[in-house]
């Protein structure tokens, strides 16, 4: 077992009651990318070359890790996101391709050059950071509960080039602080149902911070309706507010939304048409 060919060779036969042989060969070229720097090309070139003894146990290590159902992105410490490369950690979800698409939406928005924007639940700081990648001259914010991910979020924005203010801070108890105005709001909030649990990977539930997935029954809405009110104090007159969502609950955020006064209300479809982003401007600040 000396090159990457013979170390696939030996992960397909490790995980294949874990993984599929499409997943096995991905989690492979992610690992060899990050132990040695090499592009997919590379890859694909060198398969056959001999490869040093400590690279060769540092993958072995990783295939033990994948047995456990550990997420591969813990396991390097780092995942792709919108182009951009992120460190993760422990108290930090591992991002989404349908987050991808909420960044997008808000760069096709126009936001304008001198706005200011804030990331409620920053986490890795993945929207924040690519936004500050994407959008010319804005002003960004980031805040989070948890110290931990705010430290991450911050690294992150510090090993782009971008720079963002992130405090710590719970946004269910906003009123302590003092906040300025913000002409964009973007969340992706807890919106998972403790009674999806059921439907959910092992590999989600035993490894991804449940503070940052998980919601009541009785009240799945509870962030949403605490940021909207939030908004409704601290968006500039004009703002605009975007959500992630509970596909299961995208009629009652919008009217959730209307109710509280905000207007254009719409709710957009992820690439694989499910009711996943809300979009709402306020008009509040006079």
């Amino acid at each position: 077992m000396n090159t990457m060919f013979d170390l696939q060779q030996y992960a397909l036969q490790k995980l294949k009651d874990t993984y599929t042989e499409h997943e096995i060969k991905v989690l492979c070229s992610l690992s060899f990318c990050k132990l040695l720097h090499y592009t997919n090309i590379d890859i694909h070139l060198k398969k056959h070359e001999f490869l040093a003894k400590s690279f060769i146990d540092k993958f072995v290590q990783i295939v033990e890790e994948l047995k456990t159902d550990k997420p591969i992105q813990y396991i390097l410490g780092e995942t792709e996101f919108a182009g951009i490369d992120f460190q993760l950690n422990s108290e930090t979800l591992i991002p989404r391709p349908e987050t991808e698409e909420l960044v997008m939406w808000i760069v096709e928005s126009g936001v304008q050059p001198g706005a200011s924007v804030l990331d409620i639940g920053t986490g890795s700081g993945c929207i924040i950071v690519s936004l500050g990648k994407l959008l010319k001259g804005v002003r960004l914010c980031g805040v989070d509960i948890s110290p931990a991910a705010v430290r991450q979020a911050a690294d992150n924005a510090r090993r782009n080039g971008v720079e963002v203010k992130f405090e710590v801070r719970d946004i269910l108890r906003y009123e302590e602080w003092e906040w300025p105005g913000f002409d964009v709001i973007v969340s992706n909030p807890p919106y998972v149902r403790e009674s999806e649990k059921a439907l959910m990977h092992d590999r989600v539930l035993n490894y991804e911070p449940s503070r940052a997935l998980f919601v009541p029954d009785t009240d799945p809405l509870m962030f949403y309706r605490k940021i909207a009110g939030f908004g409704r104090d601290h968006l500039n007159r004009g703002g605009v507010l975007f959500f992630e969502i509970n596909e299961a609950f995208g009629k009652e955020t919008v009217e959730l939304l209307r109710e509280m006064g905000y207007e254009e209300v719409e709710l957009r479809k992820d690439i694989n048409e499910r009711e996943r982003m809300v979009k709402a401007r306020g008009n509040f600040k006079f």
